[in-house]
């Protein structure tokens, strides 16, 4: 690999200079792997983590850097191990081997084409989830074709303003269907297995935002009117959490309602927009799953060999 270049992998092209050892660009992320965790995950939808969970590798940094980020620990960059091509191969057959049901790549874009190139070399015998923001050009998806199985991305905003406000990209719902639309080409219509476990497929996901229930009734309209939500499984979450280290930023200071969790009313309203929808195949979460106990410990589990 070349020592530095021009970073074009995700849709603001920012043009840094990332090196291998150094941070560059709007992820903050050299170009080599940094992961801050690679262990058996539950935290997944019910299709995916079935009774063995998934074996889940998070990813530093990140191109969205949402200001109410649940993994803010490490999405600005911070922690993790520097591992190889080869070594993130290792990681994945050493989960493989411990029976996980699929490979679930959490945050991975930036990488993209080192886990491209991990993937080409090695056969599993299980899924691989691609676990993004959705924030992601259809060419650089196109490195995935064959290697991928599930796509788990989510759809934040419906609301170019909101995706500017909170995760400064005013382009964020245009880029992700184009995105969502390239991943379902490549996988088709989702697949379940007998054991009610997903084979292949996409599940556009979506966080329910205190005080923005519009971006999510137009998230819905939009998956029904601008997707093919027939062929798709669709998640709604109502995890979100207010995340203590973050409440006191300037960011999240300019939306307070950003320091609460979903209200009953809020969720109520989402749900009965949802039952009135053609939408039937997918998962609702409940409103107790907002908690941090949910948020792994990225202590390095998984990574040192």
């Amino acid at each position: 690999m070349r020592e530095s270049y021009a970073c074009r992998l995700c849709p603001r092209a920012c043009g840094a200079n990332r090196t291998p050892s150094a941070a560059g660009g709007f992820c903050a992320s050299p170009m080599t792997m940094r992961i801050a965790r690679a262990a058996v995950h539950f935290g997944e939808e019910p299709c995916l983590c079935g009774t063995r969970g998934s074996g889940a590798v998070f990813f530093t940094g990140c191109n969205l850097r949402c200001i109410f980020c649940q993994n803010h620990s490490i999405s600005r960059g911070n922690g993790g191990s520097e591992v190889t091509v080869e070594g993130l191969r290792t990681i994945l057959y050493r989960l493989e081997d411990e029976g996980v049901h699929n490979i679930d790549l959490v945050t991975p874009t930036h990488f993209t084409p080192l886990i491209a190139e991990a993937l080409s070399g090695i056969r599993l015998s299980i899924p691989v989830i691609w676990n993004s923001s959705a924030y992601e050009t259809p060419e650089v998806l196109r490195q995935l074709e064959g290697l991928v199985q599930i796509y788990l991305p989510d759809y934040k905003y419906a609301d170019p303003a909101l995706a500017a406000a909170l995760s400064f990209a005013p382009d964020y719902p245009s880029v992700a269907r184009s995105a969502i639309r390239e991943m379902f080409r490549q996988t088709g219509r989702f697949v379940m297995q007998e054991d009610g476990l997903l084979a292949s497929g996409v599940i556009v996901r979506h966080l329910i935002l205190p005080g923005h229930p519009e971006n999510t009734l137009r998230v819905i309209d939009s998956f029904e009117d601008d997707l093919p939500w027939q062929d798709m499984l669709f998640s709604l979450l109502a995890q979100y959490t207010p995340i203590h280290d973050l409440m006191n930023s300037p960011a999240v200071s300019a939306h307070p309602e950003l320091r609460r969790t979903v209200s009953q009313s809020e969720f109520q309203r989402i749900i009965d927009y949802l039952d009135f929808s053609p939408i039937e195949d997918g998962y609702v979460q409940d409103l107790s799953s907002a908690s941090e106990e949910a948020i792994p410990v990225f202590d390095g589990t998984g990574v040192t060999f």
